[in-house]
């Protein structure tokens, strides 16, 4: 089985370069950025909690209006300003020391990321053919796993130096990654700029989009498996199981590495919405099935036991995850009109924002609280995201067909 890792050569591996590039960075500060601001800044977890929450919450916000200059403006040029950005907000962290600084600087940092993913996706759309996007998409979601895989090794050395100045290497990496990516996104192509829609249409179309705004909530719902690898299944093996500790970290090696090694394989059979929703929908059994599978995990005793059913559910949550990625992308894409992909897919982004900023309040409340209980409601509510998916993909499609059309197909009355 050949293994596709590398996108083809073109604009699609030069942004694959540049998001490798950021991803390396982001890796790093991931796994430090919460011990930095606690331990040697001083920060409560409720104060880093509380100003992580206010970051993604605002740039789930800005995001749209920063997608919708990327259409007026041009995507590339938008793009390498909000790279350039987003590392100069990671810099600003080297400068705090009490709170107010750190939530303006979380906030800072959460509007840039958002306005940049934003832009990326309009970038990717204008550079490559509409039937190869959600193949590029997998390709550069597989170079991000592998970068944040390097980075995250990196942090480590940082968390095992414990020192001040290995943190703030960590920073000041993360920040010249987002230079480097700026540099690498100003040598794509340009990407003329949309023109302005019709007098009286509204700026932000996407605002009044009511299917698409379905669409957007439904994969909001789904991406609540977010926080479960980084945050809740750490919590629940150390609480609720007997399997030995180290199995974080093989759960982590185990997402990671799959989703390098078969995303692309993955996203190659979505071809189209119909193909897209049935992903999504067969990502919603995936993951009631993974749910059940992990509150199996504290039943008895044995380490070993409960560390290869932890195992099995974490094999069910990454093909979920990439069959939500795959059938997600197509969605976002193909339901954005022409001239309007940056201020579409700043929305659609949005999503991941709110389930990093919603999620894991949410879900430590649901499982670590509620326990199996918790794990079967939040399966089943994977699953009915899932199912609904494609009566609202069908929804989105008839209103996107031209008033034209629709009226040559009616009958003569």
């Amino acid at each position: 089985m050949a293994i596709r890792i590398v996108p083809p050569a073109g604009p699609a591996r030069m942004l694959a370069q540049a998001q490798l590039t950021n991803a390396i960075g982001d890796g790093a500060y991931y796994v430090t950025s919460a011990l930095y601001f606690t331990l040697f800044i001083g920060l409560t977890p409720t104060q880093v909690g509380l100003g992580l929450t206010l970051g993604w919450a605002i740039g789930s916000v800005v995001g749209v209006p920063l997608g919708y200059l990327a259409d007026r403006r041009g995507p590339r040029g938008i793009a390498v300003l909000l790279a350039v950005a987003t590392g100069l907000s990671v810099a600003s962290f080297l400068l705090v020391r009490s709170f107010v600084p750190f939530l303006i600087a979380a906030c800072l940092y959460a509007s840039c990321q958002c306005g940049l993913g934003a832009a990326r996706q309009a970038l990717l759309a204008g550079l490559v053919d509409k039937e190869k996007r959600t193949e590029v998409r997998a390709y550069l979601q597989s170079t991000v796993n592998a970068g944040l895989a390097v980075g995250a090794a990196l942090g480590g050395l940082a968390l095992t130096l414990n020192t001040r100045t290995a943190f703030l290497v960590v920073f000041a990496i993360d920040a010249v990654s987002f230079l480097l990516s700026a540099l690498a996104l100003r040598r794509l192509p340009a990407v003329a700029a949309s023109p302005r829609g019709p007098s009286g249409e509204p700026a932000l179309a996407v605002l009044r989009d009511k299917p698409y705004t379905l669409v957007t909530f439904l994969n909001t719902i789904m991406l609540f498996y977010m926080p479960l690898l980084s945050l809740v299944i750490p919590l629940w093996l150390v609480q609720r199981t007997a399997a030995p500790h180290w199995m974080v970290s093989a759960l982590l090696v185990l997402n990671t590495l799959s989703v390098v090694i078969f995303q692309v394989r993955v996203a190659s059979r979505v071809t189209g919405l119909t193909s897209a929703a049935r992903s999504v929908r067969l990502a919603g059994i995936a993951m009631l099935a993974a749910c059940a599978v992990f509150a199996l995990s504290s039943l008895g005793s044995s380490a070993w036991l409960a560390g290869l059913v932890l195992l099995a559910g974490a094999v069910l949550q990454v093909i979920g995850e990439m069959m939500l990625g795959a059938g997600s992308w197509e969605i976002g894409f193909d339901l954005a009109p022409a001239g309007k992909q940056g201020q579409y897919q700043g929305f659609f982004g949005t999503s991941t924002a709110i389930a990093r900023m919603a999620g894991p309040l949410a879900l430590t409340t649901l499982i670590i609280t509620w326990g199996t209980p918790g794990w079967i409601v939040l399966g089943v509510l994977f699953l009915l995201a899932g199912t609904a998916m494609g009566p609202a993909v069908r929804w989105a499609e008839r209103t996107r067909v031209p008033a034209a059309v629709r009226l040559s197909a009616d009958p003569v009355r």
